[in-house]
């Protein structure tokens, strides 16, 4: 324990806290349209105390020791909410390094007649508050990756939506890049609408995948088995000339499957296999299916 550092944190507890509020309230990068200045001070005030005590029974160089997990605890709350709301890595950094500033103000203000204590306090504080920093980051940077996993799983969700064109027949149009784990999700929501719906054609139109590789194609052979697995035909749509020249040169053998050009040429096709005619009766009053 550090005698000095604890005793002016619990001696001018409430002295650091105003000047700690009053450097984050003058910050131009306080983003108080993520957070109001009461909530702000609750969560200064409750860090601060928690320190206190932690300085007060424990040792300053081991923030991950008993009797600092109530400080690392809040800051682990603060840094993972700040993330979500959409605080920067800076700012929510700025948020712990700021309180070292106030606690350094208040050490000189009362040692600057001690050279030799005011140093070592500043030295055991930096070290200290580099350490709660280290906390803050990792923390903030696991709170980030759950918003982006969780953004990841909404923008794949929204880029394959099945859609349902005609009795008994389906389509999913793809947008973007085919990995292993959206071919997953791919195949996930696809055999699913087919259970729900009793479809027995789905068109996979990939008009908007970019390039189609080895590895795209081989996703796109095993979402056609997943399909027929469920008893269902699987027409693949988009084939542009690039991606028919790609096809052959990597060797990949596509002849077992339905391939189109176009949706439209996938549409008409699985209307004939379900025995839908297409007819254009008048142009002004546009096509007319019938069985």
């Amino acid at each position: 324990m550090d005698n000095t550092l604890a005793k002016v944190l619990q001696n001018n507890k409430k002295k650091i806290l105003e000047i700690w509020m009053q450097n984050q309230l003058s910050d131009v990068s306080l983003r108080d349209d993520l957070i109001s200045n009461e909530e702000l001070r609750r969560q200064s005030e409750e860090l601060l105390s928690g320190l206190a005590h932690a300085v007060a029974n424990g040792s300053t160089e081991n923030v991950h020791a008993p009797e600092y997990e109530q400080v690392t605890e809040i800051l682990s709350d603060i840094s993972i909410t700040r993330a979500r709301q959409g605080f920067s890595p800076r700012e929510t950094g700025m948020y712990v390094l700021s309180l070292k500033k106030a606690i350094s103000q208040v050490l000189e203000e009362n040692y600057n007649t001690q050279p030799d204590v005011l140093y070592k306090s500043l030295l055991t504080l930096t070290n200290l508050i580099d350490s709660l920093s280290m906390v803050t980051f990792e923390t903030y940077i696991k709170g980030r990756e759950e918003v982006i996993l969780r953004q990841t799983d909404e923008i794949n969700e929204i880029s394959t939506p099945v859609i349902r064109v005609w009795e008994g027949i389906l389509a999913l149009p793809i947008i973007g890049t085919l990995d292993s784990a959206r071919t997953q999700t791919v195949m996930e929501n696809l055999l699913q609408e087919i259970v729900n719906t009793g479809s027995s054609i789905a068109i996979l139109d990939i008009s908007g995948v970019p390039a189609v590789d080895s590895l795209v194609a081989q996703h796109l052979i095993k979402t056609v088995s997943a399909t027929r697995l469920m008893g269902a035909e699987c027409i693949i749509s988009g084939i542009r000339a690039e991606i028919a020249q790609t096809i052959v040169h990597l060797g990949i053998d596509l002849s077992n499957i339905k391939t189109k050009a176009t949706l439209a040429s996938a549409l008409h096709l699985a209307f004939s296999m379900r025995n839908v005619e297409v007819r254009n009766m008048n142009k002004n009053k546009g096509l007319n299916l019938s069985r």
